[in-house]
């Protein structure tokens, strides 16, 4: 029985599927490409270009006088007045026209200037914040790729360990030098770390497969490895931090600019309740064919308008342009009461997870030596059987630790660098 067992393990280890050969990326090619498809960006994009627009429009309006053309062809059921030819009646009338409309005074000309300026303010902001969002989620993709790699080195040096286990029992129990429960111990062991193996070759492939998602390909896109040296002492303190925080971090400048828009829109609204004065043209001409040219009329009108009442219309306008205004400063107070907040919590996590690092390889160092001392003892017979699954255990436990402990510090520095809206080293991909 216990020979059938060995065979069977051996059959099972020899049955792990190897990865496939796949695409790579680097970090900087993964940004760039996936800036370019992430939809928040690209609607963030949108959103500059229909800001701009407006802004446009806005200026031009102090130019350029609003202008329509019209041609009209009319058929009637009988004879009347001819305005081209009153000396001859006709059943059809062909009328050209021309308008041109300019506001000489409006108070809402000069907000609507203001409005699109906000709003244009407000759009870039929006642009910066979505593009370090999108290269936060692209670095946390990129990062659990390796990760996995990794993790599936750490899963497969496991096997290695417990199929050697298993040999140094199987000759202990074959020399009557231990009993076969050893064996029964190791092949358990052996079958938890096969398990493992396929698990993160799962995750392993999973995480390649949404890698691709985020860079544009149609399949599992691999990482390429990057160095493992130590993390880095940040370069600023944690009152830099702060300070850099409210002033150019996109979160916190994108509250500031939709706060300002929503402020400007409330005076846009409010203009609605001043006078307008205006110079209007209008040019007709009239005929009984197509490009009228039998008689023409000209007209030039100015106007003053003051609106007293629209059924309420306009003061709704106001009382959401308001609330809008109050909801976007409460979202501006809220952030910036909470940007310390957020600062401490992303510098001392980078930091803890430096001092984590540091700490797991110290934990590595010893489980491996802890591991060589529990294989020598219990080739020897000093040792006991559990005393040796446990080294094996903590080894394969210490060395998960250090791979994610590593990374995490990376995805904390990139979650940092979000929040502040910079790189704050001069190697890191922008």
């Amino acid at each position: 029985m216990l020979a059938l067992l060995f065979v069977l393990q051996a059959a099972t280890a020899d049955t792990v599927p190897a990865q496939d050969t796949v695409p790579q990326v680097t970090l900087s090619d993964a940004l760039r490409r996936s800036a370019q498809l992430d939809p928040d960006y690209v609607q963030a994009l949108g959103r500059i270009d229909n800001a701009e627009w407006s802004r446009r429009a806005a200026m031009l309006t102090f130019i350029l006088p609003s202008v329509s053309v019209g041609l009209d062809e009319t058929k009637y059921s009988q004879d009347f007045f001819n305005p081209a030819n009153p000396a001859v009646p006709t059943s059809t009338l062909v009328v050209g026209r021309a308008t041109a409309n300019y506001e000489i005074f409006s108070v809402r000309k000069f907000a609507e200037l203001g409005r699109t300026k906000a709003e244009l303010a407000s759009a870039e902001a929006g642009e910066v914040e979505q593009r370090y969002q999108a290269a936060l989620e692209t670095e946390s993709s990129y990062y659990d790729v390796l990760v996995n790699q990794e993790l599936k080195r750490v899963a497969d040096e496991r096997v290695a360990r417990a199929k050697e286990g298993l040999g140094v029992a199987r000759a202990r129990v074959s020399s009557g030098a231990a009993v076969p429960t050893d064996s029964l111990q190791l092949v358990l062991e052996l079958t938890r770390a096969q398990v493992d193996v396929l698990r993160q070759q799962n995750a392993l492939r999973t995480s390649r497969l949404d890698l691709g998602r985020r860079v544009g390909v149609a399949g599992p896109v691999d990482a390429a490895p990057m160095d493992t040296a130590p993390a880095p002492q940040l370069p600023i303190t944690m009152a830099d931090a702060v300070r850099s925080a409210l002033d150019q971090g996109p979160q916190y400048r994108a509250a500031q600019a939709d706060e300002r828009a929503a402020e400007a829109a409330l005076k846009s609204m409010r203009s609605d309740y001043l006078p307008t004065v205006s110079i209007g043209g209008l040019h007709q001409r009239y005929d009984t064919q197509i490009f009228p040219g039998a008689a023409n009329i000209s007209s030039l009108t100015f106007s003053v308008s003051f609106p007293l009442w629209n059924d309420g219309q306009r003061e709704v306008a106001a009382s959401q342009a308001r609330v809008d205004r109050d909801v976007a400063r409460a979202i501006r107070q809220d952030l910036e009461g909470a940007v310390r907040r957020d600062v401490t919590r992303a510098y001392d996590g980078y930091d803890a997870l430096r001092a984590a690092v540091e700490l797991a390889r110290v934990a590595v160092t010893v489980a491996r030596e802890t591991y060589r001392m529990q294989e020598l003892r219990y080739r020897a017979g000093a040792g006991t059987i559990l005393d040796f699954l446990d080294a094996q255990v903590n080894l394969a436990q210490s060395e998960a630790d250090l791979v994610q402990a590593r990374y995490q510090t990376r995805l904390a520095l990139a979650g940092l660098e979000a929040i502040l809206g910079r790189r704050l080293f001069s190697g890191n991909p922008s």
